[in-house]
């Protein structure tokens, strides 16, 4: 037991250290190498009666040390964040009227090259109609990037995506996303952004996204859009740290989805994002009439239509314009 812990620890530790230390890459790796080291000095001295617990009680000590410093770093919203996730958005709230605050609205020419642009909008929470999940898959069935949007009476669509905030060079890593090393981040934005981005300009690899219609009471939609925006505010003041594992898109939708009454239980579905919304199907969580789920996913595959709504004002609507011809269960008031 006690060689199974050291060489877990170790390797925890090992890899928080390459990751979470200093910028500068040799001392970054030159520590995490000497403490691998030791963890294997101690791992060594366990076979030895007279040298097992000396060795294991510095090991410990040392590993404390680590832990220490581990959790001594804080998460902040001062960086220089990249151009996309350099503005926080917040929401102001007035009983059911919601401004929400630093809506993106970028117009691009390709991934990275992209003029910015926000704005505010005020949202009646009594003119909620319809909330959509919408599924990015990029590396196969079994990983996705998930997110939620609303769709107000009027039109108005608001898309709310939970991703990690990277600042300027940085690119997304999954191991580095274990080791508080990103922000967590909620991108609030018109659709023709969030999706159009995923579906018309990312292409390496490309990104295949799917816009479920949710099942449900509208009541539980309101309380899901306030959900997010108190999230949102208290990200800004209160930054926390993204988590590859546990503080992601999917686990975070599920936490939102808690305000609700008849949340679901936690299922590893969850963590396997990519199968959370058949997960959600069967649930009755999807709206979808008598369609099996492989029938509905080829439904609301969306990026065809995506390419051809481009920059057109109707995006939203013409991305969603199967449902026209599909069996959707609209979302229901239990007024």
């Amino acid at each position: 037991m006690l060689g199974i812990l050291t060489a877990a620890s170790g390797c925890w530790g090992v890899l928080a250290l390459a990751y979470s230390g200093q910028h500068n890459d040799t001392a970054r790796f030159g520590v995490a190498a000497v403490f691998a080291v030791a963890s294997l000095a101690a791992l060594a001295a366990l076979g030895f009666r007279h040298w097992r617990w000396r060795a294991f009680a510095a090991y410990l000590v040392l590993f404390v040390a680590l832990l220490l410093w581990y959790f001594a770093i804080k998460p902040s919203n001062e960086r220089d964040w990249q151009a996309d996730v350099a503005v926080l958005p917040y929401a102001t709230i007035e009983d059911d009227m919601v401004t929400v605050h630093n809506i993106r609205n970028f117009d691009y020419r390709s991934e990275t090259d992209y003029t910015p642009a926000w704005y505010d909008r005020r949202f009646d929470l009594n003119k909620l109609k319809s909330v959509d999940l919408i599924a990015v898959y990029w590396m196969g069935p079994d990983i996705a990037h998930l997110f939620q949007s609303f769709t107000f009476a009027d039109g108005e669509h608001l898309a709310i995506s939970i991703e990690a905030r990277k600042e300027k060079g940085e690119a997304y890593s999954t191991i580095k996303g274990f080791f508080r090393q990103y922000e967590l981040y909620y991108v609030v934005a018109n659709e023709r952004d969030v999706i159009r981005l995923r579906t018309n300009y990312r292409h390496d690899p490309p990104e295949e996204v799917y816009v479920y219609p949710m099942n449900g009471p509208v009541e539980n939609g309101r309380r899901l859009f306030l959900e997010y925006m108190i999230k949102m505010n208290e990200l800004k003041s209160s930054p926390v740290f993204y988590n590859t594992l546990t503080t992601n898109c999917s686990t975070n939708i599920w936490l939102n989805s808690r305000v609700n009454p008849e949340h679901l239980p936690f299922s590893w579905e969850i963590l396997a994002s990519g199968h959370f919304p058949k997960f959600l199907f069967e649930h009755g969580r999807l709206a979808g009439g008598g369609l099996s789920f492989s029938a509905l996913q080829q439904q609301v595959h969306i990026n065809a239509r995506a390419h051809a709504a481009d920059t057109t004002a109707d995006f939203s609507r013409r991305i969603r314009a199967v449902r026209d011809t599909a069996v959707f269960i609209p979302l229901p008031s239990t007024h």
